[in-house]
């Protein structure tokens, strides 16, 4: 399987490249006041008005440097089945793209209920390398304020 290979920190986390339609350079992005603090913010996608989420605000608690290798990774968003959604993902150290075969990945030995999104590990190049299930990123609470179309909270 293909995955795009990213840093949160010093850690390496990978997402698998079939939910992911394009990576992009970082942009200007339109806050949103109020917002959990890992929702970077709004950004003009041939006009439309795309959520973009911090990967490094939400995982590491600080926020995403602007780096030249700092991306947005553009995903099909789908939380349940039927509709999908753009959303975007800053993520820092964007690589690129590697294998690993799915019989690589072993479950990581901890249950880490703060991040459902995170999930197995790999080895890859020497270092352990941890996938990110983008349809766990988000609880029912932020897709109600990021997706209000959808029902929830703010429905």
């Amino acid at each position: 399987m293909q995955f795009l290979i990213f840093h949160l920190d010093k850690d390496s986390y990978a997402m698998p490249t079939t939910g992911i339609a394009r990576v992009l350079p970082l942009m200007e992005l339109k806050t949103l006041p109020q917002a959990p603090s890992f929702v970077a913010g709004l950004m003009n996608l041939h006009g439309q008005a795309v959520p973009v989420i911090d990967l490094c605000r939400l995982a590491c608690g600080r926020p995403h440097a602007a780096r030249f290798d700092t991306r947005i990774l553009l995903l099909d968003y789908a939380p349940r089945e039927g509709r999908t959604h753009p959303l975007g993902l800053i993520a820092e150290k964007v690589e690129g793209i590697i294998s690993i075969d799915p019989e690589q990945l072993n479950e990581a030995c901890v249950d880490n209920q703060g991040a459902p999104y995170l999930g197995k590990v790999a080895t890859h190049g020497g270092r352990i390398v941890q996938l990110i299930s983008a349809e766990r990123l988000l609880t029912e609470d932020v897709r109600g304020i990021l997706f209000p179309q959808e029902g929830g909270p703010s429905a």
